[in-house]
């Protein structure tokens, strides 16, 4: 037998050795000792936190469920989806491995659920694909390259006032039907990213087929990959929608690719996560949500970002109810994000979109990214609106008498000019240079 032979006969005993280190020899089973609500207890020998396992229900369906905690020798498992059929003594089946989900071009289109299943009726080819866990680690704060590209996302209220980063992380705060989901839609199709993932969390069913067709349309889809959970599906399943479409964006980034995240919306994310943390026994805190919602969020949030491959430029959506800015998941995504759009009610009230609250929004890197001539126009256009507004109630009244202050009477005669130039409609593309050189032609010579 020849060098060779002997090498590749060592290297073939090798693999099967590890092979065989990694089949399970004998699989244990365990039963479902109680079920509360979508909380099971089950007795199972080796079980880890954040384990998958199958729970046979009595008509032989097998129910997913996770590992979520343990109270002395008993795992309590939260089912990911219905748990119709189960009771006492149905058997539980551990994977031994957290949930995975089927990753590669293939998606590119594609509507999945969290658990990497297809959504739209067709059948998913997972040839060649990788497996990769929804869990993972963010990237080393040492690892992250520093964000010094901008990101255009083909609306110019943000590129010319608000500009992104390619791996910043930004938070869209917004009251319900003030045009969330539109504005998402538009930076999908327009932006120049080169991959699209859009998380739908907690949507009405009816509005998922909405947003593909009227808000994405064929060119947004052809370069997105949707991940949804809808409302009436269990809270776990809802959480882990975030993690999931997170996962599928890390795949994109480490090919060396442009990926831009869109999560509609974190706030129904959290609530989930508040269902099952409620469910298992932990305090409420704040509004009800347990303490663990919060570090959750630091820990997801943060695996969007630059790494030495590629980036994720990421738009978290979050959902103030009845307007109200001092949610606690409005102040704890604004403090993790590295800037804040905000959506205003009175802005869409006076029929101009994108409705964007200009003056309460801020890009935290806008100022090391961006040229010194951008900078100085869009500060001279922050200046002009807030010395408008500071204004208006005088000048809708009539009590204003023209020539007695010559900065408002340069404020009034630049306001239609600058709303022309923030509103956009939603078929309206343009791109960063075009906004940049429009924004800086308007404030030439303007002195305020």
């Amino acid at each position: 037998m020849t060098e060779i032979d002997k090498s590749s006969l060592e290297d073939l005993k090798q693999k099967v050795k590890a092979k065989l280190d990694e089949t399970e020899l004998y699989n244990y089973k365990g039963m479902v000792s109680k079920l509360l609500g979508l909380t099971v207890e089950v007795k199972l020998p080796g079980l880890k936190i954040g384990d998958l396992c199958y729970i046979e229900n009595f008509s032989g369906e097998q129910k997913p469920a996770e590992v979520q905690a343990f109270k002395g020798e008993v795992a309590q498992l939260a089912l990911l989806l219905d748990g119709n059929g189960i009771g006492q003594g149905s058997l539980v089946t551990s994977t031994r491995r957290p949930i995975t989900i089927p990753v590669g071009d293939f998606l590119l289109g594609r509507l999945i659920d969290p658990l990497g299943n297809p959504l739209d009726g067709k059948p998913l080819d997972t040839t060649g694909a990788q497996w990769r866990s929804i869990e993972g680690p963010p990237p080393g704060p040492f690892e992250r390259p520093i964000i010094t590209e901008e990101f255009s996302t083909g609306v110019r209220a943000i590129d010319g006032c608000m500009t992104m980063g390619c791996g910043q992380r930004l938070g869209l705060f917004a009251g319900s039907g003030v045009g969330k989901s539109t504005l998402l839609g538009m930076i999908a199709r327009n932006s120049d990213a080169d991959v699209n993932v859009v998380a739908l969390i907690g949507e009405r069913g009816r509005e998922v087929k909405e947003f593909i067709e009227d808000s994405l349309g064929d060119v947004g889809m052809a370069k997105s990959v949707l991940v949804c959970s809808t409302g009436d599906q269990p809270p776990l399943i809802r959480q882990k929608a975030l993690l999931t479409a997170t996962a599928v964006c890390e795949y994109f980034r480490d090919q060396g690719k442009k990926v831009f995240l869109m999560t509609d919306t974190v706030t129904r994310c959290a609530m989930a996560g508040r269902e099952v943390g409620l469910s298992l026994g932990e305090p409420p805190t704040m509004k009800g949500y347990p303490p663990s919602i919060f570090s959750w969020l630091q820990k997801v949030l943060e695996r969007a970002g630059n790494s030495p491959k590629g980036s994720i430029t990421a738009l978290y959506t979050v959902l103030m109810e009845g307007d109200d800015i001092s949610d606690p998941i409005v102040d704890i995504v604004r403090g993790i994000v590295d800037g804040h759009i905000f959506l205003s009610r009175k802005v869409a009230e006076a029929n101009h979109y994108p409705a964007i609250d200009v003056l309460g929004s801020i890009s935290r890197l806008m100022s090391s990214i961006a040229t010194p001539e951008h900078k100085q126009a869009a500060a001279k256009l922050r200046t002009i609106m807030s010395l408008y507004r500071e204004n208006k109630d005088l000048i809708d009244v009539g009590m204003y008498q023209p020539g007695s202050n010559p900065r408002l009477d340069t404020a009034i005669e630049m306001m239609p000019k600058i709303n022309a130039f923030l509103q956009q409609r939603t078929e309206e593309s343009v791109t960063m240079e075009g906004t940049i050189g429009q924004l800086v032609d308007m404030m030439q010579g303007v002195e305020i």
